[in-house]
């Protein structure tokens, strides 16, 4: 029996007594994953990215271990949420125009000392100052920096389009800016390198394009390596106090943990190891977050259809946005009607051992987007379920 095959038998023990669909976290491989992190992150503390995870037991779990510290959300609401939760250390990572959410964070010592907000244009304070309907605590401020490799004399782009702030003299003005304004400090910057972290290097039968990629972030991680030093440095002599600099992302934990100007790693994904995360020659993890769906018809010889699983992940669509078929091995998409809201046909020669009511695993394209499709997970030890935990979803929550 193969470990994949060993791994299907676990699942649908622990889970034979559950309806699908059903999503599942395998805790041996989730608890592995984050050790590999940590091992990666070189002693530097790693900040959990929740955008990853959307589940506060299992960003509980994370946190109580060893080498890692604090939180990165995805929105005001989220971070606001987090906070009254007892999450003492909350980044936001991307500017908000959530003016009712200022105002709760400008007005509450609690909320204003666990979450730091961010930006990267003046402007953004502004808005900030005219939804604070009279509240006067100081708003903790990072500032992101645009991680882009611009070649060419930037005519050539290659990186996420994020901050408009790219040079140390650029990040430096927006601090002294910040400096100026009551009501705001500077405690930190960020730079996510997508482009590195984000973006697999070894695709299966494409060797040309996985050199070239290899090429590309080696050049990229030069080039950050320099700016961002340089960043901190012009940083540092507007705001002395400067608490943190973060950087990175699960695939580029130990690259960015090797500069010397960054104090903290951010990473989620590498938790739950999503399909997206199978093709890097720098690390390798488990696949711990799965989800199945239940077999409903048996339309012919080598074809088999599930009930739903039309869950594309986000960004430019393609092919690789869709969860892949996992367990059993060798099921394939029908390359006529692909993942379907409704019902997804499934084919391969393994299709004729499945029944009705039988369950097919899947693993999603990304990490915590598959928790927008699910009220709950079930948490597996070994091969039983020991608990049963509610995502954001399953918590009264969609903060997108």
């Amino acid at each position: 029996m193969t470990a994949r095959a060993a791994d299907r038998a676990r699942y649908d023990r622990a889970t034979a007594q559950l309806d699908a669909p059903v999503a599942i976290v395998d805790l041996d491989a989730f608890d592995a994953n984050a050790d590999d992190l940590v091992r990666r992150a070189g002693g530097k503390p790693i900040r959990v990215a929740s955008k990853s995870v959307r589940c506060r037991a299992l960003l509980e779990r994370v946190l109580a271990r060893e080498g890692f510290a604090g939180i990165m959300s995805f929105t005001l609401a989220e971070s606001l949420w987090l906070a009254r939760s007892g999450f003492d250390d909350v980044l936001l990572a991307y500017p908000s125009a959530d003016r009712a959410g200022y105002a709760e964070l400008a007005a509450d010592p609690k909320l204003a000392a666990a979450v730091t907000v961010m930006i990267d244009d003046p402007a953004q304070l502004a808005l900030i100052d005219a939804a604070r309907a009279g509240g006067s605590e100081v708003v903790r401020v990072c500032l992101e920096l645009d991680t882009a490799l611009k070649l060419l004399g930037g005519r050539v782009r290659i990186g996420a389009r994020r901050s408009p702030l790219h040079s140390p003299a650029q990040v430096a003005e927006v601090a002294r800016a910040v400096a100026r304004r009551p009501g705001f400090k500077v405690v930190g910057i960020m730079a996510y390198e997508g482009h590195v972290a984000g973006v697999g290097d070894a695709v299966a039968g494409r060797p040309l394009r996985s050199r070239a990629v290899r090429l590309m972030q080696a050049a990229a991680r030069r080039e950050l390596a320099e700016r961002r030093a340089a960043v901190v440095r012009a940083v540092r002599e507007v705001v002395p106090d400067l608490e943190f600099v973060n950087g990175g992302g699960t695939g580029s934990v130990q690259h960015t943990a090797a500069e010397d100007a960054v104090t903290e790693i951010a990473a989620g994904s590498g938790l739950y190891v999503p399909r997206l995360f199978d093709n890097y020659t720098s690390f390798t993890g488990r696949p711990a977050a799965l989800f199945a769906l239940p077999v409903v018809r048996r339309p012919g010889v080598g074809v088999v259809t599930v009930l739903g699983g039309g869950y594309p992940a986000s960004g430019a669509p393609g092919a690789d946005r869709l969860p892949v078929p996992y367990l059993p091995e060798g099921l394939r998409y029908d390359p006529q009607e692909g993942a379907g809201e409704v019902q997804t046909p499934l084919l391969g020669p393994v299709a004729d051992d499945l029944l009705i009511g039988d369950k097919v695993w899947f693993r999603h394209a990304k990490a915590g987007e598959l928790c927008e499709r699910f009220d709950t997970l079930h948490l597996v030890e070994g091969d039983a379920v020991t608990a049963t935990v509610p995502t954001y979803r399953g918590e009264g929550h969609a903060f997108l």
